[in-house]
């Protein structure tokens, strides 16, 4: 063993006990282990950031902004309403859940496909009163096994190429993983649709931003002309807020205000009074051509869309509102700001008229930037930040139709996999689906630069022999072993260090391992590579190797040991199908 292998080895052992510590959070972890590289000389420090120029990042940056655009859309809850209301087993239910969030996994982040389904997935367990603990867990895993089947469905795919480009010259284009990655989709959903018995049924715990919600808010929204829901029934439109959506009035003939019943029909122009939370209402207003009253008076053509935002604030018993109306206050001319919704209570009242109260809570729509000097001249405290995107239209098909030019165009090799959705990121931005803000926020920075940091230090092992120093010990383990057993054991090694080694840093460290064991071995590297893969995006086990894992834990009230009721049974299944699918589609020699 050389000086510089020593170094290497050094560094690598250091690092994956700090990630185990778990005391260092995992991008200053690499970080460390970077400075590290540099100071003991084996990584050049003119290299040192070489990592952060390489056109991973840029394609796991770009995958996660069309994430957040789906994401904002509404497309995929919109495609879900018709038949959600018929699945009423939970057998039926995780079938839906799962098998459609890893269809949409192939197509985007998976985290992010997990976040559009958590709401949907906690709304149907309230409704029909499923347990949130046998949804959430098949959820996250569906997602986990969906995001096989594409180069940008999970990070270990997109590391991956990465690694075969530089042992074989060629990376994994965009469909490459379909056939191993399908194949272990169906193999896990159709395990998920009965192994959810295998979950304990609890309810899940609130998070601090259920606890602090307002569940009524009273707004106001004008049915335009071109709505779908003109004509149709005061029963209809509620029934598109699944019952948090209730028309408490309506206004026509300019000041005539109605208490409908349920079988009026709509007319185009009415004033609705609606009642219900920020999110339901945002979903109603895109899908049944509302138009929020007082929204449009501030918008995009009179301030740029990044600087314009609604924020919730409560009333505080010295404020000037206090006793007053908006129209006596006059918000918009005196303040810059418009007042969207009013919570805390129901009331039928235009919301002008609205005699304000010490401790009710509003929607404001102005300058983000002149918010917090308007808010305290009002005498107002804003609520912790959450995502209100009252006033802002959605667009449903833009993102879908941005996603699927930008993967055809991959896929048909006319434009490199960077290039493609870095374009159609800036496409996003160009188009106003999201704000700059929103594309600044939905990207995982503290992911890229631990994937930047670690670049270095995984080539540093390879420049320096590390890698075939460590597949010749694997080697004297493995040399009897089938080459189908080598293929199940590089699988379910990757498997057993991703919670520890986090999924990123499990590819970039056994990539080029599994690659030199292969060529020890006389097989060729892809189908070693494409286990390493899947190992490392399989983690079924924890809570803390994914963050699909991590992102359903607390809502489904789960202890750490709930993730090895559902996912040893899995992970055994996928080792065995995987190994299988990839000898059949993936020749060993």
């Amino acid at each position: 063993m050389t000086l510089d292998q020593a170094f290497v080895f050094a560094i690598l052992a250091g690092m994956i006990g700090l990630f185990v510590w778990d005391r260092i959070r995992y991008d200053l972890v690499a970080l460390i282990a970077l400075l590290a590289a540099v100071a003991t000389g084996v990584v050049d420090a003119k290299k040192a950031f070489a990592g952060f120029s390489d056109p991973v990042l840029v394609v796991i940056a770009s995958a996660l902004v069309m994430s957040a655009a789906i994401g904002k859309s509404g497309l995929v809850q919109s495609l879900l309403r018709p038949i959600s209301a018929h699945l009423q087993t939970t057998t039926m239910q995780v079938t839906v859940l799962a098998g459609t969030v890893a269809l949409l996994s192939g197509f985007m982040k998976n985290i992010g496909s997990v976040a559009i389904f958590l709401p949907v997935a906690l709304q149907m367990a309230r409704r029909t009163g499923t347990a949130p603990s046998q949804l959430l867990m098949p959820l996250s895993f569906g997602a986990l096994l969906g995001g096989l089947t594409t180069l940008i469905g999970t990070s270990p795919n997109i590391i991956v190429s990465r690694v075969r480009e530089e042992v074989t010259g060629q990376p994994f284009a965009m469909f490459d993983f379909f056939p191993v990655g399908a194949g272990l989709s169906l193999v896990g959903v159709a395990f998920l649709a009965f192994g959810w018995r295998l979950l304990p049924k609890r309810g899940g715990a609130r998070s601090a931003e259920e606890l602090f919600q307002v569940k009524d808010y009273t707004s106001e929204a004008t049915l335009r002309p071109d709505s779908a829901f003109v004509g149709r029934t005061v029963e209809e439109l509620e029934a598109q807020g699944e019952g948090d959506l209730k028309v408490v009035a309506i206004i026509r003939e300019k000041h005539r205000r109605y208490v409908p019943e349920p079988h009026w029909k709509l007319l185009p122009n009415d004033i609705l009074v609606l009642s219900s939370d920020p999110h339901t209402l945002q979903k109603v207003l895109g899908a049944a051509g509302l138009e929020l009253i007082g929204s449009k008076e501030m918008g995009a053509d009179e301030k740029g869309p990044d600087e314009v935002g609604a924020v919730e604030a409560v009333i505080t018993v010295n404020s000037i509102m206090v006793g007053a109306t908006p129209a006596q206050l006059r918000l918009r001319e005196r303040f810059g700001v418009n007042l969207l919704a009013v919570g805390g209570r129901r009331t039928a009242v235009r919301l002008r008229r609205v005699t304000f109260r010490a401790g009710d809570v509003v929607v404001l729509q102005g300058d983000l930037a002149r918010m917090p000097d308007a808010l305290e001249a009002l005498g107002c405290l804003p609520l912790a930040e959450r995502k209100i995107d009252l006033g802002r239209p959605r667009r449903a098909i833009l993102p879908a139709l941005v996603l699927a030019a930008a993967m055809v165009s991959v896929a048909a090799g006319l434009v490199p996999v960077e290039i493609g959705f870095l374009a159609a990121a800036v496409l996003i931005a160009l188009l106003k689906v999201l704000t700059l803000r929103e594309i600044y926020d939905s990207i995982e920075w503290p992911i890229l630069v631990l994937y930047g940091a670690l670049i270095p230090v995984s080539d540093a092992l390879r420049t320096t022999g590390g890698t075939e120093l460590i597949a010749a010990a694997l080697f004297d383990v493995m040399g009897a072993l089938p080459a189908l057993g080598a293929l199940a054991a590089v699988m379910a090694g990757a498997m057993a260090v991703t919670p520890f080694l986090n999924n990123a840093a499990t590819v970039l460290m056994l990539g080029p391992i599994a690659a030199s064991l292969a060529q020890q071995l006389g097989l060729a590297p892809d189908p070693f590579l494409m286990a390493v893969a899947i190992g490392a995006a399989c983690d079924f086990l924890t809570p803390i190797g994914h963050q699909c894992n991590t992102l359903v834990l607390g809502p489904g009230n789960y202890r750490f040991s709930d993730y090895s009721r559902l996912g040893a049974p899995l992970s055994a299944l996928v080792v065995v199908f995987g190994v299988a699918l990839i000898a059949l589609f993936w020749p060993l020699k």
